[in-house]
């Protein structure tokens, strides 16, 4: 055992960094956390914390006023469920439209085109600066009632136009679109995955009077579907916990009746405004397992569609 220890002492000593910033930064804050959510902790009154057990889930779908094992009354969140919904419908509004947008460009960033490097570069920046403070304030800016989408349409005669921000209808249709014009990370998966399939398919299709269409959804969209799988797992996480674009362009507080309330923002307002990080915490940790569910689900159902190109 000490033979083999001291063999692998520098991959130990490597590895060593990682391993701390895992248990102190990634390990221990988790831990705490789901200790935090069976807890009224409220990090301005410390030392009035008290273990409420299941206190702090029974508040997200609760109706009235209950009781928890501490004797203590807690209210119930009447924006949870809102929060719970706006987020769902990001999601499955957002997901695929991006990813039918991301393929349709890759697929388009594949052909042999003069300067088609240079396009591809360009198509990448939005994914590097979407996520950013000041493309949120932008986005703002550009969907207000006089900004400058309302300014472009009044050229072509349209008048009366809404704030779109500000407007509950479509505020969350606008935050879609920011989500969808960061389509560049998934583009250049889906591009790598193109490069992947042999050019021979394409060939013998031709042969066989396979136009373009036909090629597409017969060999394009099998071959790419492990990349399919993918993206949409990792575009799924990520719409989950959208919160930047949330928090600047609803102002903060979930923008005109709640319309922009995601879940992380909710969960942001109440552990940082409220200061009732003990409830924070157990939103945290329902997020997690609501992640993890969709996950499981979507890598059950990829045995049904997802091709490997063996047979299975």
């Amino acid at each position: 055992m000490n033979r083999r220890l001291k063999d692998n002492a520098v991959a130990y000593a490597f590895l060593l960094p990682w391993l701390l910033g895992f248990f102190a930064l990634t390990l221990y804050p988790m831990l705490s956390s789901l200790q935090m959510s069976f807890t009224n902790y409220n990090f301005s009154k410390p030392d009035s914390t008290q273990f409420i057990g299941l206190g702090n889930y029974i508040k997200m779908f609760a109706k009235a006023p209950f009781e928890t094992v501490a004797g203590t009354a807690m209210q119930p969140d009447k924006y949870y469920l809102k929060s719970l919904g706006v987020t769902f419908t990001y999601v499955f509004l957002s997901v695929p439209i991006k990813l039918v947008f991301a393929l349709l460009v890759a697929v388009l960033m594949n052909q042999r085109l003069k300067g088609v490097g240079f396009y591809r570069a360009v198509y990448y920046i939005p994914t590097l600066l979407g996520g950013s403070v000041a493309i949120a304030v932008l986005w703002r800016k550009l969907f207000e009632k006089d900004g400058l989408i309302n300014g472009v349409l009044g050229l072509f005669g349209f008048t009366d136009l809404p704030g779109w921000i500000t407007n509950p209808k479509y505020a969350l249709g606008t935050l879609v679109i920011l989500t969808v014009w960061q389509f560049g990370s998934s583009m250049i998966i889906f591009l790598a995955g193109l490069k992947q399939i042999p050019q021979e398919y394409y060939e013998a299709a031709s042969v066989d009077g396979a136009g373009p269409l036909r090629q597409f959804f017969s060999i394009t969209i099998p071959g790419l579907t492990p990349i399919i799988l993918f993206n949409l797992v990792m575009q799924m996480i990520s719409a989950f916990q959208n919160f930047t674009q949330a928090y600047i362009i609803g102002g903060g507080k979930g923008g005109t009746m709640n319309s922009t309330l995601f879940y992380t923002l909710h969960l942001y307002i109440q552990g940082w405004s409220y200061r009732e990080m003990g409830y924070a915490s157990a939103m945290a940790w329902v997020l997690l397992v609501l992640i993890g569910a969709f996950t499981a689900i979507i890598f059950k159902s990829s045995n049904l569609w997802v091709s490997y190109g063996s047979g299975e």
